[in-house]
């Protein structure tokens, strides 16, 4: 059996593992079911998951304990994110960086934001995996740097191999509509050719109930609104992942995505004048046509040279475009009278080139140098139109008087060079260090002309201890700079609130930064019965992004700014647990608790605050109960936010937040054709989302009057899925 695919991505970490896999392999099918540990790595065989007959490799992992940390689904602190330089996740994550996703295939990360390894797990089959190995240490090999932890799925190794997977599902809403999606995957191997296709239609259909009730300073009533709002949105994504081994020591991959959707919206309103005698009735009906494409192709090229040394570069070229209106209309019986039009479009793109050359100093230090290079384009059109019509009117504002046409185009083009050295201390002790210096040059025209330069030096450190095989110590401390929102520099709408007005932008915002400490402490219990995490975090904060006064003479109006330092705090604890102890080993029980709290000074109020939206925390409870016998699992997922000052503050009005209890619960079966069948009930408490917003006239919060408060909740109401899956 050859290894190549290994050798080449995990050299170090992975060695000692490959064998034991292999043996585990070859051992009896008693033996197989237990995972194994070596070296700070977990490694679990395919054997070990046979018994609950997997579809995918999510459903491979949601058998592991703990796995939620390594996915970084458990609290990663307020910002959470995996660590590394470029350490915000997500698709919006600052460059590409070395944190991020932590899922590695074969070894290897993707180079993909849009299609990295995260949303590879629900495509690939668990036919194809050989194992899994969970990895708690750092190693020079390692494609991703300073993650908690590490996720790498190996697939078997033939010279042919391939399997499609497909699903079909419907989901109902409460408003009775069903909702059709599928997919289709065709994953195999041919000789040194590694392939992936995938297609999928995902429903996105929401139907929204919402009850609006207002009352002025006095206590007087003053309105309702009984709203309601469908969105019908259906993404449509194509997507491959190719690798090809082009000798024992050469790899090339490459990776594509290609995605569509339209997301038309309407909004249906009755507001309820309370102040009238007697009460008045007044309609309005929003029509929000919207659509958006992207696409994304990246790529790299890996060689390791006879001494273990490697060499490796990488790109990634991606677009999103969006583009949406809307018209609102007072109705009057057949008469529609409208009173507002705004629209916008946008254009994201972004390229990075990266390359990296790693080496090993000695037996137990390995250095990576590396340098990227990253440009970041938003290109944006606002225009806004208001009655009175004019004897002119123009079709470009829709069919209103122009009041507002605005246009900006914001690029910004980044270097980043930077050296990790990682070291061994000894059989327990491990020490990552990075430090990277950036800089970068962000140019705006259009409405706005504006250039600045920044430089940023941007060091981390991550030192790991196995106390024990079982006990590991991990702790960091890493400055971050966030990644700007280019939409923030440019004139914008208030999206997602009935009274949508153009907002102001600002060139003048600079990077949000901060020093992070973090320390964890993780347990696993013996026999896979568990894990045991407990984590302390605390952000120092720089120029901490809010909204500030721009206010003119005229016009009282904010835009986001920075309003200076200050910091976020909490704890974590974490649970995953096999009930063996009860006698139930196939059952597991999931949970965490996080409390956190923050601090900034308001530039309204100059009163100490919490970050914006930041609230006290959420304790979140899963169980899952696996019946191997009868081809059978169920189990639900619930999650609660702490209430508490979850505010958003603003020039002339404040903001507060609160969400419901969100409870999903799910069962699954293996039926007819042995087919894999899934239930879910999502929203099942019908979790209503909730905000209360005071509102302040002739001045702002400090030196205006409240005038009124309102309350407004709404809620999608119970969601029912049905999945029918196979693999062929």
């Amino acid at each position: 059996m050859s290894y190549r695919l290994i050798r080449k991505g995990l050299r170090a970490t992975v060695r000692p593992v490959t064998l034991a896999a292999a043996a585990l392999l070859l051992a009896s099918a008693a033996s197989a079911q237990q995972p194994a540990a070596s070296d700070s790595t977990v490694t679990y065989p395919a054997e070990f998951f046979a018994q609950y007959e997997p579809f995918s490799v999510n459903d491979m992992l949601s058998r592991i304990p703990g796995i939620n940390l390594a996915m970084g689904g458990g609290n990663q602190g307020a910002s959470g994110s995996g660590g590394g330089p470029g350490s915000s996740g997500g698709a919006d994550r600052r460059g590409l960086g070395a944190g991020g996703d932590q899922i590695l295939i074969n070894g290897r990360r993707i180079a993909g934001k849009e299609n990295e390894g995260n949303a590879q797990l629900a495509r690939i089959p668990a036919s194809q995996v050989q194992y899994i190995e969970i990895i708690r240490g750092t190693s020079g090999d390692l494609d991703v740097r300073g993650g908690a932890q590490v996720i790498n799925i190996v697939l078997l190794e033939a010279e042919t191999r391939s399997s499609i997977a497909a699903e079909v599902n419907v989901d109902r809403y409460h408003d009775g509509t069903l909702d059709p999606g599928g997919s289709i995957s065709l994953n195999g191997q041919r000789g040194a050719l590694n392939y992936q296709f995938s297609a999928g239609a995902e429903p996105r259909y929401e139907f929204r109930d919402g009850f609006e009730t207002s009352i002025l300073a006095n206590g007087t009533p003053n309105d309702t609104v009984v709203r309601q709002e469908y969105r019908d949105s259906k993404p449509v994504t194509l997507s491959t992942n190719l690798g090809y081994d082009l000798t024992l020591n050469d790899r090339v991959n490459f990776n594509a995505l290609i995605a569509d959707s339209d997301a038309p919206m309407t909004v249906d309103r009755i507001i309820t004048d309370l102040r009238a005698t007697p009460n008045t009735l007044t309609t309005e009906y929003d029509d929000i046509p919207a659509s958006s494409d992207n696409w994304e192709i990246g790529g790299d090229y890996e060689h390791t040279f006879a001494n273990g040394s490697r060499f490796k570069t990488l790109f990634i070229v991606n677009e999103a475009n969006s583009e949406s209106a809307r018209d609102a209309f007072d109705v009057n019986g057949a008469n529609y009278t409208k009173f507002l039009y705004l629209a916008t479009q946008s254009v994201n793109k972004e390229r990075i080139v990266r390359s990296t050359y790693s080496f090993g100093l000695n037996e137990t230090q390995d250095l990576e140098i590396g340098i990227e290079r990253a440009q970041t384009i938003l290109d944006s059109q606002l225009q806004l139109g208001l009655p009175p019509v004019p004897f002119a009117p123009s079709p470009l504002f829709g069919g209103l008087r122009p009041a507002s046409n605005t246009d900006a185009l914001v690029e910004e083009i980044r270097y980043e060079s930077f050296v990790v050295h990682n070291w061994q201390l000894n059989d327990r002790m491990s020490l990552e260090s990075t430090l990277l210096f950036e800089n970068s040059t962000i140019e705006q025209s259009g409405d706005v002309r504006n250039k600045r330069d920044f430089d940023f030096i941007r060091p981390k450190v991550d030192y790991r201890f196995d106390i024990t095989p079982a006990i590991q110590f991990r702790a960091s401390i890493e400055k971050d700079v966030a990644q700007l929102s280019f939409a923030d520099f440019t004139a914008s709408i208030a999206g997602g609130d009935d009274d949508q007005n153009a907002l102001a932008g600002n060139p003048e915002l600079v990077q949000e930064q901060s020093l992070r400490y973090e320390a964890n402490l993780e347990y696993r219990l013996p026999d896979d019965a568990g894990v045991l995490s407990t984590k302390v975090f605390y952000h120092d904060l720089t120029d901490v992004i809010d909204r500030v006064d721009v206010s003119t003479l005229t016009t009282i109006q904010s835009a986001s700014g920075n309003i200076g330092d200050g910091e976020r705090y909490g704890v974590s604890v974490d649970a995953s647990l096999r009930l063996g102890f009860i006698g139930v080993p196939e059952m597991l029980l999931t949970s965490g608790v996080q409390v956190e709290d923050s601090s900034v000074t308001d530039p309204f109020l100059g009163i100490d605050r919490k970050l914006r939206q930041g609230g006290r925390g959420n304790m979140r409870l899963g169980f899952r109960h696996d019946l191997p016998a009868l081809s059978l699992n169920y189990g639900f997922n619930f999650a609660h936010q702490f209430e508490g000052e979850r505010k958003a503050y603003d020039i002339d009005k404040i903001e507060d937040y609160n969400s419901g209890d969100m409870l999903t619960v799910f069962a699954e079966t293996i039926g007819f054709a042995g087919l894999t069948y899934r239930f879910e009930a999502m929203n099942a408490l019908e979790g209503e989302r909730c905000r209360e917003r005071s509102r302040y006239v002739r001045g702002t919060i400090a030196t205006g009057v409240l005038n009124e408060i309102e309350t407004s909740c709404s809620n999608t109401g119970v969601k029912l899925a049905l999945k029918i899956r196979g693999t062929f």
